[in-house]
């Protein structure tokens, strides 16, 4: 019962923070627009890190994952004008299915051979995005995606839709951390460690990798389904090389095998450029200065670095206690 508290407190504690963010931030829909894009990413980043900071596994094609979800659905609810909940279920299933088929093959490899393996599946979907023309509307993007809806409700308005996203991704957040905590968490984590040594544990190590892998992409489906419906417009661009790494940072940034750290990471890395916008041609070096001082004094990530804030804390609390 305690070990079950301990686990939800934090999460409801983080819903309430979630929301009341929007009377924080006096309703302002500029600000709210920039956290809803990042609660969408923070979906795929949650997946990522059980991928990669759980499971070793690394991943450059996350990107095309999230494209293939945003795509199909988009073509689906938009072109043949179905119901919106079979785009959703299409767009998260197709790029289940996709995970599968790729993963089974592609995840035999390792280190730099998995990661090129992943990059090159990206970069194929990046060109089917561009080239096919009369299915995706091509390097222009498809428009005219329907509006989220669950019953009668429509999420037309940017409240709305932050309060959408965000419930998703607390959803996530703590069904993730219910997996991390489980059996299959922990066979994740051998996996991480030493696949030889799972393997000798009894642990079937295709089978984990596979499943890690497709959940991730689910993960990134669910991202793609949002972001389609919430902007009404996708283009290829969004769907590069350039976010995969983004994603990747995210990860690293916010701290491997955290997902609280994820999040943290994600919202970080999406809002501060906004805050950057002011120093105009002084906005990139900015950017890449932070990221490189980040990295030196957070090694950890800002998971870590936390952590190693509140155990210096209570060091002193307890030195001057005694």
């Amino acid at each position: 019962m305690t070990s079950t508290f301990r686990q939800i407190a934090p999460v409801a504690a983080f819903f309430v923070l979630v929301l009341a963010t929007p009377t924080i931030l006096s309703h302002d829909y500029y600000y709210l627009s920039i956290l809803t894009m990042a609660g969408i990413i923070a979906i795929i980043v949650m997946g990522l890190n059980l991928l990669l900071g759980f499971a070793g596994q690394i991943s450059l094609g996350h990107a095309a994952l999230f494209g293939i979800s945003a795509y199909t659905t988009a073509i689906l609810t938009g072109t043949h004008g179905l119901p919106l909940a079979v785009g959703v279920l299409s767009g998260v299933g197709l790029t289940a299915l996709v995970a599968l088929v790729v993963g089974m093959p592609v995840l035999k490899l390792k280190g730099y051979y998995l990661a090129m393996a992943t990059l090159g599946f990206g970069l194929i979907v990046y060109i089917l995005f561009n080239e096919a023309i009369g299915l995706t509307g091509g390097p222009s993007g498809f428009v005219g995606i329907p509006h989220f809806q669950v019953g009668g409700f429509v999420f037309d308005s940017e409240l709305s839709f932050f309060f959408l996203v965000w419930t998703t991704v607390t959803l996530v957040l703590l069904i993730s951390l219910n997996l991390i905590h489980s059996r299959t968490g922990r066979a994740l984590m051998a996996l991480h460690a030493s696949d030889k040594a799972a393997q000798s544990m009894g642990i079937n190590v295709a089978r984990y990798k596979l499943f890690v892998f497709v959940l991730s992409a689910v993960y990134a489906g669910i991202a793609g389904v949002l972001y389609a419906h919430y902007l009404s417009f996708v283009a290829p661009s969004s769907f590069g090389f350039h976010f995969s790494v983004q994603l990747i940072t995210m990860v690293v940034l916010g701290g491997m095998a955290s997902l609280w750290g994820g999040i943290a990471g994600t919202v970080f890395l999406t809002v501060m450029p906004e805050f950057l916008r002011a120093y105009e041609n002084m906005e990139v070096i900015i950017y890449g200065l932070i990221l490189i001082l980040c990295m030196m004094y957070l090694p950890q990530g800002m998971a870590g670095g936390m952590k190693a804030l509140i155990a210096l804390i209570r060091g002193r609390f307890n030195r001057v206690r005694s």
